[in-house]
Order: C-alpha cells, then structure tokens, then sequence
C-alpha cells in the first residue's frame, strides 16, 4: 500500500479537500481523528495526559480540550510535552490500521496530519500533498471560524510551521484560496496523478 501525507495549516481548508478526496473514492486517514482516539475516558493516554497536566480532565472524565489548548497553545515547551506523550501512540494506531487496511486490499491511503512536516513524517510518504492558502487569509479565516481576536490567531499560526514553509516538502499544492470548485477541480487532479501511479 502507497502512503500519502495530506497536510495543510488551521484553517487553511485541510478538511474541505480531505472530504473531497474521500468522495472521489480515496481512503483518508484523519490523524486527529486517532489523536482523539488515544486520548478517550479509560484510556492509558488520557491517564498520562491527566498526570501531566492537572485539572485538563472534566467531571465527565471526558478531556477538556479548550484548557489543554490554553495551557499550550502560547507554551512551546508544554506544546512539545503533550506531543512526546501523544505521538507515540497515535504512531501505534496508525500502524494497525494501515495494516488492516492493507489486509483488506487498500492500494492507496492519504494520510490527513496537520503537523506531517514538523514531525517529519512527511520524509517516510510517497508524496505530499499540500492544502495552501496565503497567510493573510489562512488569519482570516481562523479568526472568523473560531471567534478570536488577530493576536489569538496570530498565536495558534505561529505555532506551525508557515504553509509557504511546507510548500518546500510537498510534491502537490492544492491552492484553497479561491472558490470551492476550484478547489475541487484541483483535487480532482491530484487523485488521477495518485491512481495513475502504479
């Protein structure tokens, strides 16, 4: 099975082209999605993530991402503390499903990482495929999306690297800053150069 790193920047419209890759018929594994998994009620990585940093667990004994994200969002080194906790785990979980997934006759997976390249993930993929937009509305976006003020989004971009950084590792740069089908039009591209390769 080809692996494909999908990778993009908040608010940049990674989610818009993974479902439109999805629709086309591509397999997408969603990153996030496994991050949340390791971390639900009863696990092991909600333990340690609970035994590091105090008062981030709801009486629900559900995670309390909103005080996760403050406390790390303008802390690189407790950024960089909750990822050694949590990679390696979610590495695990990305291992066994793309082995079930191969078992069961997957040729081809895009793998959907926010942070592919700062983690270096990109270096083991067969290709890379970017979603880019230009900064200034990459800023626009986040702080309309999520309500924050220009430094509150400021803040969360610094904490990736810059798209026009990632631009350097990708093999495809789907450009999201125009409307949804030429959005489309472009992933639909990508995926024909994927299903054309061998």
């Amino acid at each position: 099975m080809k692996i494909y790193g999908l990778t993009g920047g908040i608010a940049s419209g990674k989610s818009t082209a993974s479902r439109m890759f999805r629709e086309l018929g591509a397999e997408v594994m969603d990153a996030d999605v496994l991050a949340r998994e390791v971390v639900e009620p009863g696990t092991p990585g909600l333990a340690v993530v609970a035994e590091r940093f105090p008062g981030v667990v709801g009486l629900d004994g559900q995670l309390d991402r909103a005080k996760l994200g403050a406390r790390i969002f303008g802390d690189p080194a407790e950024r960089a503390a909750l990822n050694a906790l949590l990679h390696p785990l979610i590495r695990e979980r990305f291992l066994l499903r793309t082995q079930e997934l191969a078992e069961s006759g997957v040729k081809r997976l895009l793998y959907d990482v926010p942070l592919l390249i700062e983690s270096g993930l990109h270096e083991t993929m067969e290709g890379v495929v970017l979603v880019w937009v230009p900064r200034d509305i990459q800023r626009e976006r986040l702080m309309r999306r999520d309500g924050l003020s220009e430094e509150a989004a400021e803040a969360r971009l610094a904490a990736q690297l810059p798209l026009d950084g990632k631009r350097a590792h990708a093999h495809w740069v789907v450009d999201n800053s125009g409307d949804p089908e030429a959005t489309r039009a472009q992933v639909h591209a990508v995926w024909t150069e994927l299903l054309a390769r061998s």
